[in-house]
């Protein structure tokens, strides 16, 4: 297949100029696609443009990513209701660095067809309104401008508008096309369908500049379902590990529904035609979880690495089997732990505590909203329901010490089938027992003592956060956790 059919046939072509296919056949070309910083992170619904990219490559050709430094300083109105938020310049160039640091797992950087990574904002160094008006300006009209969808849209709200900086995107935009064309010899732009009327404003330009270009989009990718793809309940799936785990990347591949497993492989797999078939013609009807799991498999591993894969297999592994080993546990890493902490519910086990031994019941009182008392915890017990790191808690008496973390990482609390959570160990700083010996002092007092003194006024947020204190009648007061703490360190001292 060439590049065309290829698209064609992996759903990923929508509109493409006239001559394209005989520009395509007569040798390589160079094609772009821009990416305005709007965010700190791409999304897997940028991820749609970037197969046209990767397509374009592997059938020979030169992939330019232009990012909009200058672009993503005005908003683009494109499906847009309303105006963008600008955005800080800092903010802007933070995000591209960013941004360069997704692309360079996502594209190949060496060989003859080296991936090409531009700034926009570079075009425009030097130049002064004047300059833009006469020599940019010139080159389209108003009409031509107001004939754009993503233009009338907003002009017919006369409640929302459409100000002079969004207007004059497209301007720029067409600009940025001209520019490649005759500084790399770029013929190509691509994008999403909703960048169609932008595309063909840049052809224009390079037709004025003499020059012959092309237009090229894929549509936009929507579920089975109708609803827009790209986002989960929480929100975007992001490219970046900070902002979506990779646990819940894979996860969210894995979610992937029946009817929508042929278009999700061959618009995001890079299997040939001969293998996606092959896997849908085995497994669609009779597994199709198996499917689920070589797509989440490829794009977990191409996203995020290997190692990261794996740790999310561990993680999902973790959360949905109902009986752990000890061995299995065991195995776990300390970057698989860190990924943990973001899947299961955390409770902070003190070390000064764990370093002297810590009896079970006085460990897990109100680490889980199952164990809120001394009592449920020896009730689960009784029912043989609570484990730590998969071995049954056989009385409340049992002591637990650092030696029980994994690795000296963590602690895995498994009270029934379902009910799972991580203790993780904490060190209180110098600061921290400042103010726990203050509130310490404060309930030593008796009620008429405590009602003329007044409460330790520190900072105590962090001390909430890990569970030493907490919120009690417009104040705040030790946990047992916290009395524990205080007790053993200074009335021992």
């Amino acid at each position: 297949m060439n590049f065309i059919e290829e698209l064609e046939w992996r759903g990923l072509l929508k509109n493409k100029s006239e001559g394209l296919e005989e520009a395509l056949s007569k040798g390589t070309i160079k094609g772009y696609i821009g990416y305005d910083p709007t965010a700190a992170s791409l999304t897997i619904g940028n991820l749609v443009t970037i197969m046209l990219l990767k397509h374009l490559q592997l059938h020979g050709h030169t992939p330019i990513i232009l990012l909009g430094g200058a672009t993503g300083k005005i908003g683009d109105p494109s499906g847009k209701d309303a105006e963008r938020k600008l955005l800080t310049y800092d903010i802007i160039d933070d995000n591209i660095a960013k941004f360069k640091k997704q692309f360079a797992n996502l594209l190949d950087f060496e060989g003859e067809n080296a991936a090409i990574v531009l700034n926009n904002e570079d075009f425009y160094k030097g130049m002064d309104v004047f300059t833009f008006l006469r020599d940019i300006g010139k080159n389209i009209t108003v009409n031509y401008m107001m004939a754009k969808d993503s233009v009338k849209n907003r002009i017919e709200n006369r409640e929302q508008g459409l100000s002079f900086t969004e207007f004059s995107y497209q301007l720029i935009q067409g600009y940025d096309f001209q520019h490649l064309f005759e500084t790399h010899g770029c013929t190509l732009q691509m994008g999403g369908s909703d960048q169609w009327g932008n595309i063909t404003t840049g052809t224009h330009f390079v037709g004025k500049a003499g020059g012959k270009a092309y237009g090229l989009t894929c549509p936009l990718l929507t579920k089975s379902d109708g609803s827009k793809f790209g986002k989960s309940e929480g929100g975007n799936i992001w490219l970046d590990a900070e902002m979506t785990s990779p646990y819940k990347f894979y996860q969210f591949w894995l979610k992937t529904t029946n009817d929508d497993l042929p278009k999700m492989l061959k618009t995001f797999s890079l299997k040939s035609k001969v293998e996606i078939e092959a896997l849908l013609e085995e497994h669609l009807e009779s597994n199709p979880q198996f499917l689920c799991q070589v797509l989440a498999e490829e794009l977990t591993i191409r996203i995020h690495g290997q190692e990261a894969y794996e740790s999310a297999q561990k993680a999902s592994a973790i959360v949905f089997n109902k009986k752990l080993k000890p061995d299995f546990l065991q195995s776990l890493s300390p970057s698989d732990f860190e990924m943990l902490q973001g899947v299961l519910p955390t409770f902070y086990v003190d070390l000064f505590l764990l370093n002297n031994g810590i009896q079970v019941d006085n460990l897990l009182v109100n680490s889980d909203s199952s164990l809120a008392s001394k009592g449920n915890i020896r009730t689960a017990i009784k029912g043989k329901a609570l484990s730590i790191n998969a071995v049954k808690v056989d009385t409340h008496l049992q002591t637990i010490n650092a030696s029980n973390l994994i690795h000296g990482t963590a602690l895995f609390v498994q009270n029934g089938k379902k009910n799972k959570f991580l203790g993780m160990p904490y060190a209180t700083t110098a600061e921290d027992e400042i103010v726990l010996k203050a509130y310490y002092e404060h309930h030593k007092l008796n009620e008429e003592e405590k009602e003329a003194a007044a409460e330790p006024v520190q900072n105590a947020d962090g001390l909430i956060d890990k569970g030493y204190l907490k919120a009690e009648n417009n104040g705040n007061v030790l946990t047992a956790k916290g009395l524990l703490f205080c007790t053993t360190k200074f009335d021992v001292q």
